[in-house]
């Protein structure tokens, strides 16, 4: 385990930062937050982090925010947008990355951490074959060619030695704080309206928001992952029936589900990919073109590396969310 300073965290506040910044916070961390302007901040100081702000789209804006910087983790990324903006994923995920990458070397900082995301190499192939990092990318979407274009400037400032690198992978996340698209799901469900494309035996794999946590703080430490691509997932993948199900025994319902033929799903994918080439974006379109596709990894490699064990699964880590979402006022 390498010796761990002062480190930078993109992409606060934000479900995914917010939780990250309040473990590196219970472990006494010294926390630099690089946030939008005009973004509330209020709780992310109430943690004790220190604020700069900037935009990871203006290089400008950037200049000696990873001065005395240990550890960079890139959490900031655009997974959904407003109709009209599509084209934002490769100014935000790929050209941001490059510009926040850029300060980060040029300021000498040791580690970069980057998020990327599943949708960087795509779908299952075959139900039985995992992706794993030698899998191909065959990324899905604009999203996915932002995610992996990122992920190449960052292996590329690596294999220059310009700066240690490691890049995880997660997939679908779950946990409290989530977003509204996920407390949807919920009331879908307890609706009796849960959308299955399919016969609902696709497989997919979740991450639970403190499983990613730890990976970020292995990845952070861990000396042999310098210059690595990890998956970060829960320990087995689900299929959507089973996560449906474990969301209706959980919220006290019985399950059931609003079935489509599973080549509709297929019809949404060809209608996003006409939408997206025009620099568009449309939520449900991208949504359904996923729900009848395997999205299946092993994290086989983070357990041997970085040590990644998952603690949390699929009905605590649902129940935890659940649970969240009525203290809130969601459900």
């Amino acid at each position: 385990m390498m010796e761990r300073g002062k480190v930078l965290v993109t992409g606060a506040p934000g479900w995914l930062g917010n939780r990250f910044i309040e473990i590196l916070k219970d472990n006494k961390r010294d926390v630099i937050c690089l946030v939008l302007p005009g973004m509330n901040s209020d709780y992310l100081k109430k943690l004790g982090a220190e604020i700069v702000e900037g935009d990871i789209t203006n290089p400008e804006t950037l200049k000696g925010v990873c001065k005395g910087i240990d550890t960079v983790f890139h959490i900031a990324g655009l997974v959904h947008v407003p109709f009209s903006k599509g084209s934002l994923f490769m100014k935000v995920n790929y050209e941001g990355t490059k510009n926040i990458l850029d300060e980060a070397i040029g300021s000498k900082a040791k580690r970069f951490v980057y998020i990327s995301s599943n949708s960087a190499v795509g779908t299952n192939e075959r139900r039985d074959i995992m992706m794993d990092e030698k899998t191909k990318p065959n990324p899905y979407m604009n999203y996915g060619k932002s995610k992996i274009m990122a992920e190449n400037a960052v292996n590329e400032a690596h294999k220059k030695g310009l700066i240690e690198t490691v890049i995880l992978r997660p997939c679908w996340y779950y946990g409290p704080g989530q977003p509204a698209r996920q407390t949807r799901l919920m009331k879908m469900i307890i609706e009796g309206k849960a959308p299955v494309f399919g016969d609902g035996k696709n497989l997919r794999s979740m991450t639970y928001i403190d499983n990613l946590c730890d990976a970020m703080l292995l990845s952070e430490s861990v000396k042999k992952a310098n210059g690595e691509t990890y998956w970060i997932a829960d320990d087995k993948p689900y299929t959507t029936l089973e996560i449906y199900q474990a969301i209706a025994d959980l919220l006290g319902v019985e399950l059931k589900t609003k079935k489509f033929p599973g080549f509709l799903a297929d019809v949404a994918k060809t209608a996003d990919g006409l939408i997206q080439a025009f620099g568009l974006y449309q939520i449900e379109a991208h949504v359904a073109g996923e729900m009848n596709k395997d999205i299946a990894c092993t994290i086989e490699k983070a357990r041997k590396e970085l040590g990644y064990r998952p603690k949390i699964y699929l009905e605590e880590g649902m129940k935890r969310s659940i649970d969240w979402a009525k203290k809130n006022g969601q459900l």
